[in-house]
Order: structure tokens, then C-alpha cells, then sequence
């Protein structure tokens, strides 16, 4: 692999991107879609902004209690300790000690039961909701009053 030398029209300083030969060795690979373009951020970025954004929504009601509790994505549930017919959507774990209350959604699970972008954004949350819900041991309704009127699969 190589880096492409500057032409004459390139100003100084700048490097331009890798250019590679494709593994068959037929074709030249380069970035797909250009960076900052909807097409260049993943799916798992993606859901991370849905959870963010839902947790965000949140923040502005209860700042001060959301202030201890830490949030995660992971792609799916480790499933070792479950003993229930269903994967779950979502993890709530009270805080101990020296760790701080944290709550995982788990992406995977969340995405296959959406159908669209809107239901996902909706999914998402209603499933952060549930479990800030059941950390600070209130209904949902009261941590979010939106909660279950959205459209959902």
C-alpha cells in the first residue's frame, strides 16, 4: 500500500487518502462514501446516537439523579446467569460500592424488533425509560410521560 503523491493542483501539506488494489487484485479500493455522509456512519454508531439521544431527553427532567448512573450499548446479552425463555432488551444494575448504577441496552435485540427508523427511535426510548424506571423504583410514566405513546412495533 501506498500513499498517492500530491499533484501540482494539491496544496502543501496535504496527504491524500490510501489507494489499495482490491484482494483480487482487479480494482482500486478506497473509502466507500465519503466521511461526515449519512452512508459513512455504521449501524452501531447509529443506534449509540439513538441511546444518547434518548438519554439526553431524560437528562433534562432528572439531571441531577442521571448524574450517577452510567449507560453502555452492548451487541447482545451474555446469557449465562438467565434462566427466562426471552432475551432481553435492556439491563438495569444497581450501583455497589465504588461502582456507579448502570444501564446496558443491548442493540441487537432492540433492532430486530423494529421495523423502521421511527419505531427504533421509539424502541429506544421506551426501553431506556423502563430502565431508568426500575432503577430509581418508579412507573415509567413518571420518568417520561411519552412513554408507550409512540408508535411501536
Amino acid at each position: 500500500m501506498s500513499r498517492r503523491q500530491p499533484g501540482p493542483e494539491t496544496p502543501p501539506g496535504v496527504t491524500l487518502p490510501r489507494i489499495r488494489r482490491d484482494r483480487h487484485g482487479r480494482g482500486m479500493r478506497g473509502p466507500l462514501a465519503p466521511a461526515g455522509s449519512p452512508l459513512s456512519v455504521s449501524r452501531a454508531q447509529r443506534f449509540d446516537d439513538l441511546v444518547i439521544g434518548a438519554v439526553e431527553r431524560l437528562d433534562r427532567r432528572w439531571q441531577d439523579q442521571l448524574a450517577k448512573v452510567e449507560f453502555a450499548v452492548e451487541d447482545v446479552p451474555a446469557l449465562d446467569e438467565w434462566d427466562r425463555s426471552w432475551v432481553p432488551l435492556a439491563r438495569a444494575y444497581a450501583g455497589t460500592g465504588a461502582l456507579p448504577a448502570r444501564v446496558v441496552v443491548f442493540r441487537r435485540p432492540v433492532e430486530t424488533r423494529a421495523t423502521d427508523p421511527a419505531k427504533l427511535r421509539a424502541l429506544v426510548g421506551d426501553v431506556v425509560t423502563e430502565q431508568v424506571a426500575e432503577l430509581f423504583g418508579v412507573e415509567p410514566e413518571e420518568i417520561d410521560p411519552a412513554y408507550g405513546g409512540r408508535d411501536l412495533p
